[in-house]
C-alpha cells in the first residue's frame, strides 16, 4: 500500500477531528462542502496508513494529585541509544519516549504521585536498564498550555 501525503482536505478533516473526535462525518462534510462518503473514505485511508489515530486523551489538568515527570536520560555509548529507547518504550507507565538532540540522549515522560514515587520509579525501572549512564528528572508544576494537536503545525 503506497502512502500518500496529506492534502489540504485531509488536513482540514484532521483539524476538525482534533477539536472534537466525536464530530460526525456528516457535520465535517457540511463544513467542508464535500460528501459524507468522501470524509468517511479519507478518515479510513488515513487510519489504515497510520497517518492518524483517533483516541481519547487524558486531561492532565484533572489530576491534582499527580505531576508530569520529565526524565532526561544519558546513555553510556551512542550505539546503545536505540536499544535503551526500545526498553523504555516497553515500560507501560511511560507515555512518551523520544530520542533527543542536545544534552540528553533520551526523554521519557510519565505521571507520578510525588517526589518519592518519581525517585522509586527512576531507580527501579530506568536506572536498571543496561546502558543508562545518568538521569535527570524535572516535574511539571503548572501547565499554561497543553495541546496534543501540535501535529497540526507540521505540514
Amino acid at each position: 500500500m503506497s502512502r500518500r501525503q496529506l492534502d489540504g482536505l485531509d488536513r482540514d478533516i484532521v483539524q476538525w477531528l482534533s477539536r472534537d473526535a466525536r464530530i460526525s462525518n456528516r457535520q465535517i462534510a457540511a463544513e467542508l462542502g464535500v460528501t459524507e462518503g468522501t470524509v468517511r473514505a479519507r478518515i479510513k485511508r488515513m487510519e489504515e496508513q497510520r497517518q492518524i489515530r483517533i483516541t481519547a486523551v487524558t486531561n492532565i489538568d484533572r489530576f491534582r494529585d499527580a505531576s508530569l515527570a520529565y526524565i532526561w536520560i544519558e546513555v553510556e555509548r551512542t550505539h546503545q541509544v536505540r536499544a535503551v529507547a526500545r526498553e523504555l518504550a516497553a515500560i507501560p507507565e511511560l507515555g512518551f519516549v523520544g530520542e533527543m538532540l542536545g544534552r540528553s540522549d533520551l526523554l521519557a515522560i510519565t505521571m507520578v504521585r510525588n517526589n518519592e514515587h518519581l525517585a522509586e520509579f527512576v531507580h527501579s525501572r530506568i536506572g536498571t536498564i543496561e546502558g543508562v549512564r545518568r538521569t535527570e528528572s524535572t516535574l511539571g508544576v503548572n501547565f499554561v498550555k497543553h495541546d496534543y494537536r501540535m501535529a497540526r503545525i507540521v505540514k
